[in-house]
């Protein structure tokens, strides 16, 4: 199903579309995060990385929730978005030697995927509050306020932890 098919024939339908494509995203970034994990040096990195695979466990609960809620089974659609994001990621990583520039790269391709994440919850916050589906507005904010969290995080630790300062030097 492609985001403009007539297979989405109406609001609710872009709705479950968006709830599968960020159901997907966010299992593949559980198969992600620990790979991340497992690279990063810095223990704030980790630490923060290590956390949020937690809270991302817990998102997907809620969206399996979000489901539910619609009469849906919970199931991803391919996001060519987040695995374009990971790939990136992925390939940047196999190519820097230096571990405190690896760190420094960990943390923007976290943030750029918490970035899509953002994105994407607040357009399916939009469309749950047009179609009045306040019970799934809740889950949805859970996330993207976690997911929000999370980049402030990543910003901590690039900026006042010292990611960035010590990969420029």
């Amino acid at each position: 199903m492609g985001i403009f098919t007539k297979d989405i024939q109406s609001m609710d339908d872009l709705l479950v579309h968006g709830l599968q494509d960020i159901y997907y995203a966010e299992q593949q970034i559980t198969k992600a995060l620990p790979k991340m994990i497992d690279k990063a040096t810095n223990r704030d990195l980790t630490t923060a990385l290590k956390n949020h695979l937690g809270e991302t466990n817990k998102q997907i609960e809620r969206l399996d929730q979000a489901f539910t809620k619609l009469g849906q089974t919970p199931k991803g659609a391919t996001c060519p978005a987040i695995d374009g994001l990971i790939k990136e990621a992925d390939e940047v990583a196999g190519e820097i030697s230096d571990k405190e520039v690896l760190d420094a790269a960990i943390v923007a391709a976290a943030q750029a995927v918490e970035h899509y994440e953002i994105a994407r919850y607040g357009t399916l916050i939009a469309w749950a509050e047009a179609l009045g589906h306040d019970d799934i507005v809740r889950f949805l904010n859970t996330n993207l306020n976690e997911e929000k969290a999370a980049d402030t995080k990543l910003n901590t630790v690039a900026l006042r932890k010292g990611v960035n300062r010590k990969a420029a030097s």
